[in-house]
């Protein structure tokens, strides 16, 4: 018995890639502006007089900088639809929530922001099944 690819699932497959592109550049584009702020010492962070993950707010924008421009990558991957790209997106994402998790005191609805944004990422990804298409 021989399956034909469906239309409407095709679009819907290609929606979900298109949404996941899309919020990697978003949250890549989003981290690489906090990072550029961070390494310019921005006067927007709130620096906490004691906190476990305490870094300077210097050291939290390069760590930003570098996962905003991982993200913005790998959404360029995704684009072509690479394997890489997708496995990397999730690892990425889950690395940047967890990096805005850690950084929450220096500049709280900003890392709200992107962890929500990395979230749907993660579910984008996840969900999307190039080969069921």
């Amino acid at each position: 018995m021989t399956t034909t690819s469906h239309p409407v699932r095709q679009g819907f497959a290609a929606g979900i890639t298109m949404l996941a592109v899309i919020m990697l550049l978003v949250a890549g584009t989003l981290s690489i502006l906090r990072g550029i702020a961070g390494v310019t010492k921005d006067e927007i962070f709130l620096i906490p007089s004691e906190y476990s993950y305490q870094f300077d707010v210097t050291g939290w924008g390069w760590i930003h900088l570098a996962i905003g421009v991982l993200l913005v990558a790998v959404a360029l991957g995704m684009m072509l639809t690479a394997t890489w790209a997708r496995i990397f997106a999730c690892c990425l994402a889950a690395v940047s929530i967890v990096a805005n998790f850690a950084s929450l005191p220096y500049y709280p609805w900003w890392s709200v922001i992107i962890i929500a944004i990395d979230l749907s990422v993660i579910w984008a990804v996840s969900t999307w099944n190039p080969d069921r298409v």
